[in-house]
């Protein structure tokens, strides 16, 4: 094997090692991102939920009313049921009402 051949498997090893780190790294930010927060059904607008819009759609930004019960959004954990959303899927897409107290 030539030096430069090897020289150019190491720099390849290299790169996918790093593209590994940081793939492995966003992974865990975004976990611990999520740890912080909980999915509210309800409360998204028309095309700003985050996921689970119902069969049929690709997922984020897809639900086609606003406050869609099958499609949620990330909120900040112990603040959906305050802000008039549920914690599961639920039929209809009535405008939530937030709670008092």
């Amino acid at each position: 094997m030539t030096n430069s051949l090897k020289l150019s498997l190491a720099a390849s090893a290299v790169l996918a090692l790093a593209a590994g780190n940081a793939f492995t790294g966003t992974a865990i930010a975004a976990e611990g991102a999520k740890g912080a927060k909980e999915k509210c059904y309800g409360v998204a607008l028309k095309g700003k939920n985050d996921c689970a819009a119902g069969p049929g759609t690709s997922c984020a930004g897809t639900s086609t009313v606003d406050y869609q019960g099958n499609a949620w959004k990330y909120v900040a954990k112990g603040t959906c049921e305050k802000m008039g959303g549920t914690l599961t899927a639920h039929k209809g897409n009535a405008k939530p009402v937030p709670k008092k107290g």
